[in-house]
Formats: structure tokens, C-alpha cells, sequence
């Protein structure tokens, strides 16, 4: 499973939909799985909502309750239960064509147990755009109409609806800031009050893969004003958020694949003996290339593999500077430079067609002889590279640097979106979940009988930080129930310990939840590690100084899996405090961290594999002290069996 669906609130029941392969571990024809709960934290999962039919696999989207019945599919006593998603339709895709996505609507009657899809879909025609897809629905009161925001390709688009059936375009948002290294998706707009005043402001997520803070999959948010058809940005934010410009230095030209590639040694069937001038029949068009030629490895619809070594040549330049695009797969597709015939330097594309720049320091190297090495060894999805204009220069080639504020710094929490509820309803926290993984290792992780899970609930808050507004994650209070047994400190200080067995009162190995505070102004930085009994352990810093946090994985148990794995994931601190302690929360589970400080201003969440739950909490000896801390053992939310 992967991103969450179609989430609602009705009855006393949360209902979570989600991407799901039925018949397979890994990622494949998308249905929307379906689980409801009472408490947010114990789930029943029930028969499969959305199956794929002649249109497409059903691909992401969301589900509202039609309390007034606007569509005209219910009453008003019997409300439907309508949801929006996108048909993704591979056999277009497959034909090169651009509008294999398209959005489309299902309704039940019987609070989601059962749907039936819309006669007249889809509901919105794609108007030639590839990725065109994860309808998100709210309703706006002020201009009594729904609202969806909707991904398109590297913005957001706003529609609009009386019914939730006809729905008219009314603006995009999102070409000229924020992060655009990857494709934009799962986006949410909505509606929060800022805290601690009786102002109310939009906030719209949206997810990007890849392009995010510690790489692959991440979400970024936006805050600022929508007025039922155009969603304008925070003042302090847009500042914020100012880009500045890509450029690409002159100097000595390599190769610019306007030719014939006179002295490259091709081999496989991936490249050809000349240039490629743009695209292959069936191909979505490569962007930002050079000219009319360009190295483009999809030969064979993708499944071709091979190599192109360039002829020899002297490091004369402290830069070799080039234009890359296509599969994010490193190590199986993009460029290498080999000095020794050793490979001292690589890059990759990030899932786009988009060419961007790449810039390699080769000082250290000054005066030896090198080649260069294109490289397809990938045959699957994105198993393909784009290379153009290859330069050696006295200065590097930057691309346009986009700012962008996350939800979420951590690797693994993305696309995900909150619940809907009535204007009426009993439930009025926007509570937000996200799928706990990343594309660059979401196939490999180790795990067995199922794969992915979703992030803890937590309820999403704007603040005003000093710098600027800011959303909050805080974990929803329906976790204090899980707490069985925990163990207390007034103070900690630097290489001390304290611990608390992680097997619940089952039997079963359950989670444990850390808290403690720090000093706001404290001298040193807070070294820590969570450790269990096999000597594996993740690293903690978070420096009040420089308003850092750092998380290393590196040692966290199974990282073999994957190269993008052993990391260490970075964050800004930004918190509401001045002078007073900032409390810490870490929720460890056998296989995630999810970190909260201050209230949930800083948050990270991270994907570990250890051989068991870290129950051990270990100050640096150079560590400045903690206070208040605990630990307390959450009960496992899973059936006896």
C-alpha cells in the first residue's frame, strides 16, 4: 500500500482509503484498499473499495460526505458518500500518449462499505498534461461551491463544482515557487486558524517526489489566502520563497551531441551511433535540451541497456558541467567519469523528463586523464537517461534554486492529505495521516507478508514562529490511551541512561513513546541515541545554537537494502519558544521513528529496520542534560492473532 485515500469522518467511524496492490508486495495496478476505526489507532480492514476497470487503475484521490446532497446521488437524510480519484490508464501511456490520466467520481449510500461508479466518467477530461492526477476536494463557504485542488505536473490546479459532478477550471498555482525537483503531487487545500488569534488562513500541501529536503519523496506547503478561485501567497512566505536563477557557465564544449558522436564507443542496444533528435515514437518529449540532438537511452520502449564511453581527455577545468535528465537510478542509469578507470563520479536523473544542470568538481583530479562513461542498465519503469551539452569550466553550473517549507523533514512521510468532515460534525481537528515510506526504497525495504504503513495521526496546527507562520504536527491525544507502563527521570545528565522493556503485556514487542525537554538556550548541543540490545542505534543531535537537527540512520539495523538508506537526515529548528524548555517527542516503533519538537514546529520521520524496538536512551558524554523525561510503552493496536 501506499498514498492514503478518500479519508472521511461519519458516525463515529474514520474511514481510510489507500493506494493497494492486492496481489503483490511491490508497486502495481493500483486499487483503493479501505479500513475504518473508531479510535484512529485500531483499524478493521474491509473488502477492497475501488477495483480497476476498462478506464484505468484507480489511482489517488479523496471522498467527501455530501451532507446537503449537492450531487443529487442521496438525500439529504441519507447523504452520499462521494469520491473523486484519477484513472490512470496504461495503455495509453504505453502508446506515448499525454492524457492516459483522467479524473472520475464513484458514490455509496451506505457509508462507504459499498460504491458505484459514475455513469458519465470521467467527470474531468485531461486537457494534455502527463501527470494530471490526486483530486483533493474541500468545501468553500464563502463561495457556497466544492473546491479541488489537483496535480498538473509541476503546479496545482483549482476547479470548481456545484454538484461534485460538473466542475469548471479557475486557476493554477505554483509554476514560479516552490520546490519543482520532482513531479507535484497529492495536494490538500484547507482551511486553518492561526493559533492564539481569530485570524483563519489556507494552507496548501503538496507532495513532490523526488526533490525532497534529504532526497526522494517529501511535502512541501504553501500558506496564504483563496477566494474561491485563486489561492494567493503569505506575504513573509512569497519572500520566503523567492527563487534565484539556474546558469550555465561557458567555457570549453565536450560534446554537444549536434553530430555524429565521433570517437564514443557505443555498445548494447540502449544508444545509437549518432544523437537522438528529441524524443522516440511513444515517448513523453524530454524538455530543456540543447539544439536538436540529445543522448535519449529509451530505445526499445525502455527495455533497451547499454553504454557510451567517451574518447579520452585531460582534467584542464576545475568543472565539468552537463545537462541530465530521465530515471533516478543510481548506479544503473545517468553519467559517470572515470579517472583510473575507476568511477570517481556519478549522477542520475530524478524521474523527469526534464533535463536540469549537473556540475561535477574535478580539481582534485587537475591533469589526468579521464573518460566519460553514459551508462543504461535498467530496463523497467524509468530505465532510461538524458544527457546534453557537456562542458568543462572555471565555475559550476547551478540550477534555479527553489526554497521550499516541509511538512515533514524526515525521508518517510509522504502524500498525504487530512479528513474530511460536515460542517456539522462532532469532529472538527483536521487530522492528518501520510504514507511512511519513500520512492527511492519503498519496492526494497525489508519486511515481510506486507509492506508500507501509514504515519501516527496527528492533528495539523498554524502557528506564528519568528519566522513567519508555520504548520504544527502534534500527535492526536487518542495516543495517551495506548501507554501500559513507563519509567520517569527528573534530569538527565550527559552519559546517562534509562530504559524500559518494549514487550507489552501480550507478549508481543511494542512501541515505545520518549519525552523529554531541553534547555531553549542551552551551550552545547543534545547527543543522543536510541539503542537496543543488539548494539543497533540511531543518532539524535539537536543544536538550539544553530537551529539544527540531525538524525543518522546509519546504524540503525538492515541498510542493506538500499544504497539511498544509511543516511543522515538534516532539519532546520524552528520553534514557537523564547527562553522556556522545548519538550521532545519520539514515538519508536519496530520499524519508524517519529519525532516531534516543539510541539510538532520541527518534525521528522524515519524508516528503520532494526532486530528490535530501540528501548534504550543513551546521552552523549558531551551532551547538554535533558529534563523531564519518560518512557512509556504503547500498547500494540494489533489483534491478538
Amino acid at each position: 500500500m501506499n498514498d492514503p485515500n478518500g479519508m472521511f469522518f461519519l458516525n463515529g467511524e474514520y474511514h481510510l482509503f489507500f493506494q493497494h496492490n492486492p496481489n503483490d508486495s511491490v508497486w502495481g495496478p493500483m486499487h483503493w484498499g479501505h479500513a475504518v476505526s473508531k479510535d484512529l489507532l485500531h483499524w478493521e480492514e474491509l473488502p477492497i473499495a475501488l477495483y480497476p476497470d476498462e478506464q484505468g487503475t484507480i489511482f489517488s484521490g479523496s471522498a467527501v460526505v455530501d451532507w446537503n446532497n449537492t450531487s443529487g446521488l442521496g438525500t439529504v437524510d441519507n447523504p452520499p458518500i462521494v469520491a473523486l480519484y484519477t484513472y490512470h490508464n496504461a495503455e495509453k501511456e504505453a502508446q506515448g500518449r499525454d492524457d492516459y490520466q483522467t479524473q472520475a467520481m464513484a458514490y455509496s449510500l451506505d457509508q462507504g462499505r459499498t460504491w458505484k461508479k459514475h455513469s458519465n466518467n470521467p467527470v474531468i477530461e485531461n486537457p494534455g498534461i502527463a501527470d494530471f492526477r490526486d483530486p483533493k476536494v474541500m468545501w468553500h463557504a464563502d463561495s457556497n461551491k466544492w473546491i479541488m485542488a489537483l496535480a498538473q505536473k509541476d503546479h496545482i490546479g483549482f476547479y470548481s463544482s456545484p454538484n461534485l459532478i460538473d466542475w469548471t477550471a479557475e486557476s493554477t498555482f505554483g509554476k514560479d515557487v516552490g520546490d519543482h525537483g520532482g513531479v507535484w503531487e497529492c495536494p490538500e487545500l484547507l482551511l486553518l486558524p492561526v493559533e492564539g488569534s481569530d485570524e483563519e488562513r489556507y494552507v496548501l500541501l503538496v507532495s513532490i517526489s523526488p526533490g525532497g529536503p534529504n532526497g526522494g519523496s517529501a511535502t512541501q506547503y504553501f500558506v496564504g489566502d483563496f477566494d474561491g478561485k485563486n489561492f494567493t501567497l503569505d506575504k513573509t512566505m512569497k519572500a520566503t520563497l523567492a527563487p534565484t536563477e539556474a546558469t550555465f557557465p561557458s567555457g570549453q564544449v565536450f560534446e554537444n551531441f549536434e553530430s555524429t558522436l565521433s570517437g564514443w564507443n557505443v555498445t548494447g542496444e540502449a544508444f545509437t551511433s549518432s544523437p537522438v533528435n528529441g524524443g522516440y515514437p511513444g515517448q513523453p518529449a524530454p524538455e530543456g535540451y540543447q539544439g536538436a540532438g540529445l543522448i535519449n537511452s529509451f530505445a526499445d520502449k525502455d527495455l533497451a541497456t547499454g553504454t557510451l564511453v567517451s574518447p579520452e581527455f585531460t582534467i584542464n577545468q576545475p568543472y565539468i558541467n552537463f545537462r541530465i535528465g530521465g530515471g533516478n537510478l543510481p548506479g544503473e542509469v545517468g553519467i559517470q567519469l572515470l579517472v583510473d578507470n575507476k568511477v570517481v563520479k556519478t549522477e542520475t536523473g530524478k524521474n523527469t523528463e526534464q533535463l536540469t544542470f549537473a556540475s561535477w568538481n574535478v580539481q582534485q583530479w587537475a591533469g589526468k586523464t579521464a573518460t566519460l562513461q553514459i551508462i543504461d542498465e535498467a530496463s523497467g519503469s524509468w530505465g532510461h537517461t538524458y544527457i546534453d551539452d557537456i562542458v568543462f569550466a572555471d565555475q559550476p553550473a547551478t540550477n534555479r534554486a527553489e526554497p521550499a517549507i516541509w511538512l515533514d523533514y524526515g525521508t518517510d512521510n509522504y502524500a498525504g492529505v487530512t479528513f474530511f468532515t460536515s460542517p456539522s460534525s462532532n469532529e472538527q481537528r483536521r487530522i492528518f495521516m501520510g504514507w511512511m515510506s519513500n520512492w527511492l526504497y519503498a519496492n526494497e525495504v525489508p519486511t515481510q507478508q506486507w509492506r508500507s504503513a501509514m504515519t501516527l495521526p496527528r492533528t495539523l496546527h498554524l502557528t506564528k514562529t519568528g519566522q513567519g507562520l508555520r504548520l504544527q504536527n502534534r500527535l492526536i491525544a487518542e495516543v495517551d490511551q495506548l501507554a501500559e507502563e513507563s519509567v520517569t527521570k527528573t534530569k538527565m545528565k550527559a552519559g546517562e541512561s534509562i530504559s524500559l522493556g518494549s514487550e507489552d503485556t501480550t507478549g508481543r514487542e511494542a512501541a515505545l513513546r520518549y519525552r523529554f525537554k531541553i534547555a531553549s538556550q542551552a551551550s552545547e548541543k543534545t547527543l543522543l541515541s536510541l539503542e537496543n540490545d543488539s548494539g543497533e542505534a540511531v543518532f539524535l543531535t539537536i543544536d538550539t545554537n544553530n537551529a539544527e537537527v540531525f538524525f543518522d540512520r546509519r546504524q540503525s539495523g538492515r541498510i542493506d537494502f538500499s544504497d539511498e538508506f544509511a543516511t543522515i537526515q538534516h532539519a532546520p529548528l524552528v520553534t514557537t519558544q523564547t527562553d522556556e524548555d522545548i519538550e521532545v517527542v519520539l514515538v519508536v516503533d519496530r520499524s519508524s521513528v517519529e519525532l516531534f519538537i516543539d510541539n510538532g514546529t520541527t518534525v521528522m520521520t524515519m524508516l528503520v529496520f532494526p532486530t528490535a524496538v530501540y528501548n534504550t536512551l543513551q546521552l552523549d558524554a558531551k551532551s547538554s542534560s535533558v529534563s523531564q523525561l519518560s518512557i512509556e510503552r504503547l500498547a500494540s493496536i494489533w489483534a491478538d492473532e
